[in-house]
């Protein structure tokens, strides 16, 4: 598909909304403007009325490829995430094996570059012996370094002071950071387990991994920062008190930021009586008062981006006792349906819902002409129609592997309607459209 017309949108775009007409030829929109005639486009797509969107550029997938093709893979996830209005996305370094090294990093853009339909970028995994390989990474392969200060499986957890010193030091490029306390979080699992024995209910879940465990970490990893100069960016944020940690000003004056996720946005712990261990995750979802502080921050410059986090896993594994059951939520199939309900509710102006899931996002990685609607920017591009009666979740085939969402139960107002990668037709009128491949993202570092 050479050039595409799409007529009568309402674009959404740098704090403004505005009617025009977007022409997109080889991959990139050539033309804004209020009406575009005479131009020769075998494809048109009148759009109605609806909103035109910048592509959501996911900073934090857990797409399981390689390692768990029972759970996911970039063929099965790239398509839920495109369905969901997530143009682009930077998948997590826990995989199997973990990428810590460059041939396993290689690997991971050989198989995205095989399946998926969504752009892609990866972030590499710090261990506890690969530092030397960390500091010599070129900062252009690479989305950012990935630690895990707390919380992880395998061999990636790194709380050692010594090497978390030199990795803050060293690090060459953007070094996100999921951080819990997880001596806090073993003490409080301990005392429950006193009480419950081998039932913990899924509702202590937020009582074992709580505000402490991750404002002590995320803390110490923000001092940390700050000692050695480095470009930080915290993720998944859940509680009202670690906010205090981060400044609100322009993601351009900081270099300490701020990440907070779908779920933290749309569900509380009143939400664990009714749905259990499908929203058990690391870090906890947590109090209302704690939802309610981070989508207030979100209207100012506290959080700097929006993310999924989605990471997958099958129905049966999510069905286990408390302490098998596995931690994470798919979402990408929902992700901008669902945070349109803060708008719809009027929690949340859509122009800054835009920003903090494309404009900003591009911008703190670097990524050179995406997330924004500009005329020789690629078009990633997502349409997004009104759903007046609202639009049934369980109405809806679910395309991430795993066959589940935690918003069966939900109806959401809006749909996404058509989205395009790179100027190519990916989602379109309910449909994945195969033939679609995504590129690899760039950071121009």
């Amino acid at each position: 598909m050479s050039r595409l017309l799409i007529r009568n949108a309402r674009l959404v775009n740098e704090g403004q909304e505005f009617d025009a007409d977007v022409l997109i030829a080889h991959g990139r929109i050539e033309k804004i403007a209020g009406s575009i005639e005479g131009c020769a486009a075998p494809v048109a797509i009148d759009a109605q009325g609806q909103w035109l969107l910048p592509g959501m550029i996911d900073d934090q997938v857990h797409f399981r490829d390689p390692g768990a093709p029972d759970k996911g893979s970039f063929y099965s996830e790239s398509r839920a995430a495109v369905a969901g209005g997530i143009t682009s996305f930077m998948d997590m370094p826990n995989t199997q094996p973990a990428t810590l090294t460059l041939e396993a990093l290689a690997d991971k853009k050989r198989r995205a570059a095989l399946h998926s339909v969504a752009n892609y970028g990866f972030h590499f995994g710090v261990s506890n012996d690969n530092l030397d390989t960390v500091a010599a990474l070129d900062p252009r392969e690479v989305a950012g370094v990935k630690v895990f200060m707390g919380a992880s499986t395998g061999n990636m957890l790194v709380d050692d002071p010594r090497i978390l010193e030199r990795l803050f030091a060293q690090v060459p490029t953007i070094l996100l950071a999921h951080c819990e306390h997880t001596p806090s979080i073993q003490a409080n699992e301990l005392r429950l387990r006193e009480r419950f024995c081998e039932h913990i209910p899924a509702v202590a879940h937020p009582l074992i991994r709580d505000a402490e465990a991750c404002y002590r970490s995320s803390s110490l990893a923000v001092e940390l920062a700050k000692r050695h100069g480095t470009r930080l960016h915290v993720l998944h944020l859940t509680s009202a008190r670690e906010l205090s940690l981060f400044e609100d000003k322009p993601l351009a004056q900081k270099r300490i930021t701020a990440e907070v996720c779908v779920h933290h946005l749309l569900f509380d712990d009143r939400d664990y009586h009714r749905l259990g261990h499908q929203i058990k995750c690391n870090p906890a979802i947590k109090t209302r008062a704690d939802r309610d502080a981070l989508r207030l921050a979100l209207l100012g410059d506290r959080l700097d981006v929006i993310g999924t986090d989605h990471a997958p896993h099958t129905w049966a594994q999510k069905q286990k006792g408390y302490r098998e059951a596995p931690s994470g939520l798919p979402l990408v199939q929902h992700a901008l349906p669902a945070l349109l309900e803060l708008v719809a509710d009027g929690l949340l102006p859509l122009t800054t819902l835009v920003a903090k899931t494309s404009h900003r996002v591009a911008d703190l990685f670097a990524i050179p002409d995406r997330g924004y609607l500009r005329e020789g920017y690629w078009a990633d591009l997502v349409l997004v129609k009104a759903e007046p009666a609202g639009k049934p979740v369980s109405s809806q085939p679910i395309l991430a592997r795993c066959g589940w969402t935690p918003f069966a139960e939900r109806s959401f107002r809006h749909s996404v309607s058509t989205t395009l990668v790179s100027g190519h037709l990916a989602w379109h009128n309910g449909q994945v459209v195969d033939s679609c491949q995504g590129l690899p993202l760039h950071f121009l570092r």
